[in-house]
């Protein structure tokens, strides 16, 4: 890998997104709905990637953002890698509430461009939703909720809530915006990353079919079983 190759060197990584359709206003790479729906046994991090438990894991980012930068600076490195997994969960670049909306949007776009590079050459996607405020998960502000463009309606999708629901303002957010995440992509199966208490999510249990998973420190202390 070159050493001080930018991220955003050649007009953003252009070549990601090569034969990709758009969404939206924003123009999100879409990623298709996967050929094969495969339920994993786990959630397996990308700096864990060599530590898999079983050979049918879901391959993820649910780490901080410099863990996984080479995956983001160049992924065509890690193409072999992301066949290897029954499941790709593509870079879950963080959202916080008080960045600038043109970097909560460009985050959304980066995941959805190397969710659909890895999907063009292979590897069974399933795309992440992560939103951030109001403004990505709600036409409020912007025309169109930009935190679902690029994703396949009925289809399978990925939430995580590890390090989300901590407190009431950050739990009435996922709420909010799990809620609306239902209510435009409609997913026939849904699998949670992380904890799943009820007095978020029971009042979407009716709406699919929902998989919840232990985040890796959980599951290592239960001998790297599921649940």
């Amino acid at each position: 890998m070159p050493p001080y190759k930018a991220v955003i060197d050649d007009g953003c990584n252009p070549e990601l997104v090569k034969d990709a359709r758009f969404d939206g206003v924003f123009e999100i790479p879409c990623i298709e709905k996967p050929k094969e729906v495969i339920i994993p046994e786990g959630f397996t991090p990308f700096t864990k990637r060599h530590k898999a438990p079983t050979e049918h894991e879901a391959l993820c980012f649910f780490e901080f953002d410099t863990k996984f930068a080479e995956c983001l600076i160049a992924p065509e490195l890690f193409v072999e890698t992301a066949r290897a997994f029954d499941v790709f969960v593509p870079p879950d670049n963080s959202l916080y509430r008080d960045q600038p909306l043109a970097t909560q949007i460009g985050n959304i776009y980066r995941s959805r461009a190397i969710g659909f590079y890895y999907q063009k050459h292979g590897a069974n996607v399933y795309p992440l939703i992560r939103w951030g405020d109001e403004r990505t998960y709600t036409d409020a502000v912007l025309p169109e909720p930009v935190a679902f463009a690029g994703a396949p309606r009925n289809s399978v999708v990925v939430v995580s809530t590890y390090g989300c629901i901590r407190g009431q303002e950050n739990k009435r957010h996922f709420q909010a915006g799990l809620e609306s995440m239902m209510d435009v992509l409609a997913p026939s199966l849904v699998l949670v990353h992380g904890s799943m208490p009820k007095s978020v999510f029971s009042h979407v249990l009716s709406r699919s079919k929902f998989v919840q998973f232990p985040d890796w420190t959980a599951r290592m202390r239960r001998g790297g079983c599921r649940g």
